[in-house]
């Protein structure tokens, strides 16, 4: 069986959203150690609350405070937290109705283990030390033995309420890059540029697929291209990646190896960027023990004519 790569990959950025009247005082207060949920025109209060009315569609601001104590209606347990999750040790996911809301609430509970956790038992809220105005002010659920905590009545205004939040997202999985892609890459350290040719329209893409995404076939003939191209076309960068050592401005292309029906994207270096055009005639640069090109940079050749690339555009 052919070596197959794989890699360890991580996509993450912070998602950023303001707040509705609605989301606003929910937030603002967990912040306050209040749970508030909305009544619907059917009479039923949600929590967490809505903005928009499920029967109706029309929006909701109909506030209504609830209990921080409630009754599982159904649960999970976690053996094997993951990073960011409420608590580091085994607990339950769990779905709370509080007592005055019609509606369930996921979180965690804190619980020694799967037997003492059951549909039907009581918990109440376990405040976060530390509250910001997010969902994570209610640092997870716990067992709870006593009578019902009746409600305030909170109206839903806050001094100094919260108007936005930001939301890290983060996907951590594993990447293969397949039979094709692992020759692609390996054929770069040893700074060799290969696509795969179509048996059908005989078509050379670079990177490879594995199979032609014109004709849907499998392709397995490997072709080695370049290592020179032409600048198909391109773009300014002007903003700085977190990260990347690299000073704006700096131009990102598209680049047609020679012997490729496929234009690859590559940084483009070595002159100004206000210099870079279509039909540039340039060539790879490698670091010092580096498996990809670092950049691309002009070879001095004349530019291309456009009827010689313009099909890759």
């Amino acid at each position: 069986m052919p070596h197959v790569l794989k890699a360890p990959l991580t996509v993450e950025f912070p998602f950023t959203r303001s707040l509705g009247p609605v989301q606003s005082a929910f937030l603002t207060g967990l912040r306050e150690r209040v749970v508030l949920g909305v009544r619907g025109s059917d009479g039923r209060v949600l929590v967490p609350p809505a903005e928009y009315d499920p029967v109706t569609a029309e929006e909701i601001r109909d506030l209504v405070e609830v209990a921080p104590t409630g009754t599982v209606t159904t649960w999970a347990w976690n053996h094997e937290p993951r990073r960011g999750q409420p608590l580091g040790t085994p607990f339950a996911w769990v779905l709370v109705r509080l007592d005055g809301a019609d509606t369930a609430l996921l979180h965690a509970l804190d619980a020694p283990g799967p037997d003492a956790v059951r549909t039907g038992m009581r918990v109440r809220v376990r405040w976060a030390g530390e509250r910001t105005g997010a969902v994570t002010d209610i640092a997870c659920f716990e067992p709870y033995e006593g009578e019902p905590e009746p409600p305030g009545g909170h109206a839903g205004v806050f001094e100094d309420p919260v108007r936005g939040i930001v939301a890290p997202a983060r996907l951590d999985y594993t990447y293969s890059p397949g039979r094709a892609q692992t020759a692609y890459l390996d054929a770069l350290g040893s700074r060799r540029i290969v696509g795969e040719r179509c048996p059908s329209c005989r078509k050379v893409y670079v990177p490879p697929r594995g199979a032609c995404p014109t004709c849907g076939v499998a392709t397995a003939e490997q072709v080695e291209v370049g290592p020179r191209g032409t600048v198909t076309t391109f773009c300014i960068v002007n903003i700085k990646a977190k990260n990347l050592d690299i000073e704006v401005p700096y131009v990102y292309a598209h680049i047609a190896l020679d012997g490729a029906d496929l234009a690859l994207h590559a940084r483009i270096g070595s002159l100004p960027y206000d210099q870079v055009r279509m039909g540039l005639r340039v060539e790879p640069v490698w670091s010092e023990g580096s498996r990809y090109p670092d950049h691309y940079r002009p070879t001095g050749e004349p530019d291309a004519p456009y009827d010689t690339y313009k099909e890759l555009l």
